[in-house]
């Protein structure tokens, strides 16, 4: 069954280790094949974009997912759980869950479960700001 992919103008797509990028108008793809990585533009993170831990998690998996080597990445990829474990322990059962993926050769959904550790990440983060900003405005109550 072919994958249906509709572009939205000048938006690219990387289909095996091409980049693809549309004209100024949508388009809808039809593509048939077997175990092509396929990724959209919004899912594809470069170093620059990676700025987090769990970003860095996420572009390792997708480096896996696109590359004929994936086990070439693997030494990246762990030494990054093994900092973001020890920095983050409540990320565990999204690693696991990655981790599993991985090992079974089905790294397109260790890529979906590595977006979900980002959006664990973006929360912890946001809930320690919010508390930044609660301390500091108490501060200055109290001065």
């Amino acid at each position: 069954m072919a994958l249906k992919v509709e572009l939205k103008p000048n938006e690219r797509i990387i289909v095996g280790n091409c980049v693809i990028t549309n004209t100024d108008q949508r388009a809808r793809l039809l593509i048939d094949g077997d175990r092509i990585p396929i990724l959209r533009e919004k899912d594809i993170l470069t170093p620059e974009t990676a700025d987090t831990p769990a970003k860095l998690i996420y572009l390792a998996v997708q480096l896996m997912y696109l590359s004929p080597d994936p086990m070439a990445h693997h030494p990246t990829y762990f030494s990054l759980v093994r900092d973001i474990i020890t920095a983050m322990p409540s990320a565990w059962p999204f690693i696991e869950s990655v981790n599993n993926f991985i090992l079974n050769g089905d790294l397109y959904h260790a890529l979906k479960e590595s977006k979900k550790l980002i959006a664990h990440e973006e929360k912890l983060l946001e809930t320690a700001r919010d508390q930044q900003n609660a301390d500091r405005d108490d501060a200055r109550k109290s001065a």
